[in-house]
């Protein structure tokens, strides 16, 4: 006998699905019943997966996208490219995954900007940041932990701001964008790592942070 799947396994299911109704619904109890069908899955208990609605609806569906990245680009590929290249091809592959739903990704951002969601916004960009840096083999604990992750978020934000708005075949001018602010990155990374070794000793908050996060024993 078949086990019924648990919630979790429940939200992975709908994640995938819902953005191609939130697309003429929104994220709204209407995309979720109409998900919920689709998927075979019992309204009332879809419902369950999801409490917080919209936020947690959006919410599943980006840590869709984020699993989804990292099956479109495994290990054994990141490990042949540069850590520039790595960076850039995450964040397109990421990209590239979120534009097969772009007006529910517009749907998504419109209910993220409300008072009451900006705090998980952020968290939600700060996850994708991470997801990407620990992909391409980011193991920092000091500050540059804290900093690489605040600057690709932003870097991927803004990108995602442009491609909303990008007319141009294959989405060219989103591309172009991307590579010119991670240029912007690579030569911030650089710039920071000269003065990393000529202050050390300057470097006692990112040396506190990373005790803070990864704690000695």
């Amino acid at each position: 006998m078949t086990s019924e799947p648990t919630l979790d396994e429940m939200r992975e299911l709908l994640a995938a699905e819902l953005p191609q109704h939130a697309a003429f619904d929104g994220w709204t109890a209407i995309a979720l019943e109409r998900a919920a069908f689709a998927k075979g899955i019992d309204i009332a208990i879809a419902r369950l997966a999801f409490p917080a609605g919209a936020s947690d609806m959006i919410d599943a569906w980006f840590a869709h996208v984020d699993a989804a990245m990292l099956t479109a680009l495994p290990a054994e590929t990141l490990a042949s490219m540069k850590i520039r290249d790595r960076i850039t091809a995450l964040v397109q592959a990421r990209l590239d995954i979120v534009a097969k739903d772009i007006e529910a990704l517009r749907r998504a951002l419109a209910v993220l900007a409300m008072p009451q969601n900006l705090a998980r916004a952020a968290r939600l960009n700060w996850r994708a940041a991470d997801a990407m840096w620990v992909a391409a083999g980011d193991t920092a604990t000091d500050f540059n932990h804290y900093s690489k992750r605040a600057i690709l978020g932003g870097v991927y934000a803004a990108t995602v701001m442009a491609m909303l708005s990008d007319e141009s075949e294959d989405r060219a001018d989103t591309r172009a964008f991307l590579a010119r602010r991670i240029d912007g990155i690579m030569r911030f990374e650089k710039a920071k790592a000269r003065f990393t070794h000529s202050a050390p000793d300057r470097l006692s908050l990112g040396r506190f942070l990373g005790r803070l996060r990864y704690p000695a024993v």
